[in-house]
């Protein structure tokens, strides 16, 4: 049995249709990573795996349960982190967590020592008696996932967890995901950071506009990219780079260089893997542009996202 599994997913707004029959399988004790640009869905995808939102049509099972006609039973198997912090601010962190657990069940004092424990095993228990609103970014955001843990969920939805958070947290929040698979929990994730996707996933669906373009693992995913380049020069020519490449079928990987050096790696991805160098390298010759090196790479989940997403944002119709 899947421990998510959606066919035909749809939700509309109006005459917007956000969600367009998503089909959907994760096996239990998964990662499994939705992606896709801002507006292709994720967050409502997921708002309606958790029972927030009905679907206009289709249907999806998440721990067994149908999500539309057996809410109460999904609830008590899921644990949610959304975009935007769900404790209370003027709690402290061992206060949230204790309410947290009177509300899935827990007696008062089964619920403040089982809040306790968290707090060690999550590295927070030096702040347990402060307020909330008073820990960092980082804090707070581990207080929101080990609140979703209280009681150990089937199945745990995270949504962009890692958002603006430094590298540090990002590997704290990495291990306790590793940690809850582990012990036997889904995840699902929907994050921004193809690189984080990557690192955590065993298989991924991608969607744009509201549709699912590819699903597979990263490896299969990737296989199906040509590959990468990477060449240093003058970050100065950067458009005029991107521009005689896009002639060559390449998509830019890699943003505007921020520093003002004279050499910069530039990143582009290729649909095939017989990437041109020698018609590329004449070609940057003739326009006057030094290349100081050249070199393929092997695609990454970045280079398959753009190839099937494109460059620029779109949005459904």
């Amino acid at each position: 049995m899947s421990a998510i599994e959606a066919e035909g997913l749809t939700r509309r707004y109006g005459e917007r249709t956000v969600v367009d029959s998503v089909d959907l399988r994760v096996d239990p004790g998964r990662v499994h990573a939705l992606l896709g640009p801002n507006g292709s869905g994720k967050t409502t995808t997921v708002r309606m795996l958790a029972t927030l939102l009905r679907p206009d049509s289709g249907a999806a099972r998440v721990a067994g349960y149908d999500t539309v006609r057996e809410t109460g039973e999904v609830r008590r198997r899921i644990g949610l982190v959304g975009q935007f912090h769900a404790v209370d601010p003027r709690l402290t962190g061992l206060e949230n967590l204790t309410l947290f657990g009177r509300m899935n069940g827990l007696a008062g004092r089964r619920a403040r020592t089982h809040a306790g424990e968290l707090l060690d095993r999550f590295e927070l228990s030096d702040a347990a008696d402060r307020l909330a609103r008073d820990y960092s970014g980082g804090m707070r955001r581990r207080l929101d996932i080990v609140a979703a843990m209280v009681v150990r969920p089937a199945v745990l939805f995270l949504d962009e967890p890692t958002t603006a958070l430094d590298p540090r947290s990002r590997n704290e929040i990495y291990s306790y995901v590793a940690d809850f698979v582990a012990e036997g929990t889904t995840v699902l994730l929907t994050t921004q950071y193809l690189d984080e996707a990557e690192r955590l996933a065993d298989t991924v669906t991608i969607l744009d506009a509201g549709r699912v373009v590819a699903a597979g693992t990263p490896h299969t995913l990737t296989a199906d990219i040509g590959g990468g380049l990477e060449l240093v020069a003058d970050p100065r020519h950067r458009d005029e780079i991107t521009r005689i490449l896009a002639d060559f079928g390449a998509q830019p990987v890699s943003g505007p260089p921020d520093s003002a050096e004279p050499r910069a790696t530039l990143s582009y991805s290729f649909r095939t893997a017989d990437i041109p160098l020698l018609p590329i390298l004449r070609t940057l010759d003739e326009f006057g542009i030094e290349v100081h090196d050249i070199g393929r790479r092997r695609a990454t989940l970045d280079d398959a996202f753009l190839a099937l997403t494109g460059p620029e944002p779109r949005t459904t119709p």
